[in-house]
């Protein structure tokens, strides 16, 4: 059996690990598991002007977390994504339109599952998506 790698995100990283003593993402052979990323600064503000600007900028950290794993898009096979919710019936179609589009830029053809779960809050008050991903190195089909 291969040994856990943890491994920081370039940036805020360091800031999570001393802070609240968690790494950002595990490697154990050719498996990663990130843990859940947010639209967040290097110095772990959210300060996005918009939802879509918010979700945008949670994938950017998913891509940066990944890569600090040896991982890319091309490898992730399941997406689970939390969000507080703009309806009061479900989670909105701005979130749900915005992640759609999210994959459709960074994974193209490749399609990995995806569990959108709507929550009353997240980590942090400003939060509000969170994108956890699981990804297989070399599985990728493009």
């Amino acid at each position: 059996m291969s040994k856990p790698e943890f491994f920081d995100t370039p940036g805020y990283g360091e800031l999570v690990r001393t802070n609240y003593s968690y790494s950002q993402a595990v490697r154990i052979g050719d498996r990663v598991n990130i843990s859940g990323q947010g639209g967040w600064d290097d110095d772990q503000a959210v300060s996005a002007d918009s939802l879509e600007a918010e979700i945008d900028k949670a994938f950017d950290n998913v891509e940066r977390t990944l890569a600090a794993a040896g991982a890319t898009w091309q490898d992730v096979v399941s997406v689970r994504t939390y969000h507080v919710p703009t309806q009061d019936d479900s989670i909105g179609d701005e979130h749900l339109g915005a992640v759609v589009g999210q994959f459709r830029k960074r994974a193209g053809k490749h399609l990995p599952l995806w569990t959108a779960i709507g929550v009353k809050a997240l980590g942090l008050a400003e939060m509000n998506i969170e994108v956890e991903v699981e990804a297989i190195i070399g599985s990728g089909s493009d």
